[in-house]
């Protein structure tokens, strides 16, 4: 195995991302548990654009990095008092989590033994910005604009119920 450029940025990035969501589900802060969110969402970008996937790389980075992030980051400021920290871990949910964990990586490594993979079938690219665009857009069997308004909708509801609850105190 030839050890190249490509796979040394694929480990960084794959350490980077593993190093930060750890960080993100272990601390008890809930505003470093969201920046840690935004550097895991800026390494899955990383990843894009390694895989030439440049459409792909800028909207999980305007999208969710920017969006969903800045989302977060306001709905605590506004919901919860400065300084909140995440209550205490109890040992039952920690070794339940902790078992969900194990086999959750169990079955993983078994799909990955068991399956036989095909060989580099993978391109590296993507496809045009106008075909994408079409098919998000489109309302037949494969079109995403039904999904797309469902979320808009679901993250229209969050915002104000944010704002209700900011202005209850």
């Amino acid at each position: 195995m030839n050890i190249t450029l490509d796979l040394i940025v694929f480990a960084v990035l794959a350490l980077f991302i593993v190093a930060n969501s750890i960080l993100a589900v272990t601390t008890k802060r809930i505003l470093r548990a969201a920046t840690y969110l935004l550097f895991v969402l800026f390494g899955t970008a990383g990843i894009y654009f390694q895989l030439n996937y440049s459409f792909l790389g800028a909207v999980q980075l305007l999208i969710y990095a920017g969006g969903i992030t800045v989302l977060y980051v306001f709905s605590i400021l506004l919901t919860s008092s400065e300084g909140d920290q995440a209550e205490k871990l109890k040992k039952g949910k920690f070794f339940a989590g902790l078992i969900a964990t194990l086999a959750a990586l169990g079955i993983c490594l078994f799909v990955m033994l068991k399956h036989k993979f095909l060989g580099q079938v993978f391109e590296h690219g993507e496809l045009p910005v106008k075909e994408i665009g079409h098919t998000l857009m489109s309302m037949d069997k494969y079109g995403y604009v039904l999904p797309f308004e469902v979320i808009s909708v679901l993250l229209l509801a969050c915002i104000i119920g944010g704002i209700m609850i900011a202005r209850k105190r």
